[in-house]
């Protein structure tokens, strides 16, 4: 299993994450022949050694061959690419926020900056490069996004951009520093192609990538590093947190559990019981790792009526496993594998992405849900056979 953490600690940009990759050994020759086989003689992709803030880093340029660089919408940027490709979802992902932030259905927008050629290589380009480095998972730590104005195709815009922001949703990100740190291509790439957001896991370093950004800001390198290994995923130390309750009002336990996941669990759950004197009641579990026992700990007593909680040891023993993010009918679907030595043993689609997937297209959740499994057989998806990323 090959692990590759992203260091967005300085900002994030496609190509500053391509740069990165192609550092840590992917083949430039095999990166360019995937981005031809989707934009054929339009592109050049070079990659030179540079310094940043006396740092040494690759710097990954994209030279357009081509005077025809029009604006693309979403459906022009759809046909280009292979069907449910990870390259197509993370374009789906982006069509996704840029149609949130201005009010509009993913295949109206037409993209500006990020339609040009260069995103396409952009994009392409570090699928291809996690393909070729033989990457299982990704993970990515905290991003700083920057600060202050931009100037965009829609005016003056303030930091992080409005569709960075709508991307930012759900993960860990700071200012870091002054100007635009994080592009909308950038953090489209990170959330569609990293699992989760995390500090540097523990694992066995095999490869260490630094990608530049354009711009050399002194004090501060401005680059996107990119460590490579083997993350170790045995069986864990674990805890199991139990609580009995009786009189709490049962409208309150969805929260109660959400709350508990927020709070660091694993896994939380209900267990509906009898206690004594017949009294009907609950037993809340919550299972968690160590370092996470005094925060979830503190929420089921602020959460719940109980005077108690029970904690007994636990060994967890986990699948390795990834996300992929699949292009379903033009709306970013997650696939959550689970890999046992590299091979496929579980495809589960995140139900949430089906229901919105049902919701953008007027289907039954049913019916996603199968165009979802459809999708991830036509993309190689399949019980027992190894992850074939295809960028």
């Amino acid at each position: 299993m090959t692990h590759v953490w992203i260091d967005a600690s300085a900002g994030i940009a496609g190509d500053m994450l391509l740069g990165a990759l192609l550092d840590a050994g992917a083949s430039l020759d095999r990166v360019q022949a995937k981005v031809d086989a989707v934009l054929p003689g339009a592109v050049r992709i070079t990659a030179t050694e540079v310094h940043r803030a006396g740092l040494r880093a690759c710097k990954a340029d994209v030279t357009a061959l081509t005077t025809d660089l029009p604006h693309r919408s979403w459906r022009d940027i759809r046909g280009l690419l292979a069907a449910g490709s990870p390259a197509a979802a993370v374009f789906a992902t982006l069509a996704g926020a840029e149609g949130a932030v201005h009010g509009i259905g993913p295949d109206q927008v037409h993209f500006h900056e990020v339609g040009a050629l260069d995103a396409i290589a952009d994009v392409v380009g570090v699928c291809a490069a996690l393909d070729d480095l033989g990457a299982t998972t990704v993970s990515a730590g905290e991003v700083s996004v920057g600060s202050g104005t931009v100037r965009s195709a829609h005016g003056l815009l303030p930091v992080p951009a409005p569709a960075v922001a709508e991307l930012s949703r759900g993960w860990r990100i700071r200012s870091g520093g002054t100007g635009e740190l994080a592009t909308p291509t950038g953090m489209a790439l990170l959330r569609t192609l990293a699992v989760s957001c995390e500090d540097l896991p523990s694992m066995t370093v095999s490869a260490v990538g630094v990608g530049a950004g354009s711009r050399d800001t002194p004090g501060r390198p401005n680059v996107v590093r990119v460590l490579m290994g083997g993350k170790k995923t045995a069986t864990q130390d674990a805890l199991l947190l139990e609580a009995n309750v009786d009189d709490l009002d049962p409208r309150l336990w969805p929260g109660v559990l959400t709350g508990l996941l927020d709070a660091g669990a694993d896994d939380a759950w209900l267990v509906p019981i009898l206690m004594k004197k017949g009294r009907p009641a609950h037993t809340l579990s919550a299972l968690c790792a160590p370092a996470a026992v005094p925060a979830v700990q503190a929420r089921i007593f602020r959460d719940t009526s109980t005077l108690g909680v029970r904690t007994s040891p636990r060994a967890k023993t986990a699948l390795d496993r990834t996300v992929v993010r699949l292009d379903v009918a033009g709306h970013p679907v997650a696939m959550k594998i689970g890999l046992d030595g590299g091979a496929i043993v579980q495809v589960t689609p995140e139900f949430e992405d089906v229901a919105a997937l049902a919701r953008a297209l007027g289907i039954a959740e049913s019916e996603a849900l199968s165009r979802a499994a459809h999708g991830a057989l036509s993309a190689g998806m399949i019980v027992g056979e190894p992850v074939q990323p295809d960028g």
